[in-house]
């Protein structure tokens, strides 16, 4: 399929109602079509897997099409440039959590980017840090602790910034790892009591939302 072909069917699929509501849910929608992402999931799976499509629908700067691009590029073939070149471009939240989800977090360079952005200041490329931590540890089963344990370091440090979209995406990367495992579980727990001690009201949100649910999460992983 050729760009100009999915950027039809995302104009056909428009709704100018739902592109008004993304703004509900915090989404800058000033570059978007208003195409619900179920669609986009549905079109995407009727798009064979194709690298240079994935750079030129990104190239579009549509909302919608990029996120068709995180659906449909091979992360066999990403490179940390491109990695770098997408992240710079996040303007909005789910922007970023879709690339990241989608796409990053499948590719060899998923960890050492996760550290790198955690200490980034810009508020997008800084959540897509602890957006990969977590969905890493969603979707790589097979990950060893020893790949998640350096993250609670970088989570403690980080957990002062009181941007919404970061200390969200910074007590997602701390559930999410603690659900793992009971080992994981155990310092997430610990985590999230040192950062309680912070005197910063991010940081205390950030422990007691994240010690409610895994202070009461059973044994059962």
């Amino acid at each position: 399929m050729k760009v100009d072909e999915v950027i039809g069917l995302l104009r056909q699929q428009a709704s100018p109602s739902y592109l008004a509501g993304m703004q509900r849910f915090g989404i800058d929608n000033s570059r978007a079509l208003g195409v619900k992402l179920p669609n986009l999931r549905k079109l995407a799976k009727s798009i064979k897997k194709d690298h240079l499509l994935a750079q030129q629908l990104w190239d579009t700067g549509i909302h919608e099409a990029r996120i068709i691009a995180s659906l449909v590029d091979d992360p066999k073939m990403v490179t940390g440039q491109q990695i770098d070149n997408w992240t710079s471009d996040f303007y909005s939240w789910d922007l970023c959590d879709q690339v990241c989800g989608n796409l990053f977090d499948r590719t060899t360079f998923a960890i050492p980017k996760a550290i790198e952005f955690s200490a980034r200041d810009e508020e997008y490329i800084k959540r897509a840090g602890f957006v990969l931590m977590a969905e890493y540890a969603i979707h790589n089963k097979l990950a060893t602790d020893d790949v998640f344990l350096p993250f609670f370091s970088l989570i403690e440090r980080e957990a002062w910034d009181n941007r919404n979209f970061v200390k969200k995406a910074v007590n997602w990367a701390l559930r999410q790892i603690g659900k793992r495992n009971n080992t994981l579980k155990m310092e997430a727990i610990a985590t999230a009591n040192r950062i309680l001690k912070q005197n910063h009201k991010s940081a205390k949100w950030i422990a007691f939302n994240a010690l409610t649910e895994l202070s009461t999460l059973k044994n059962s992983f």
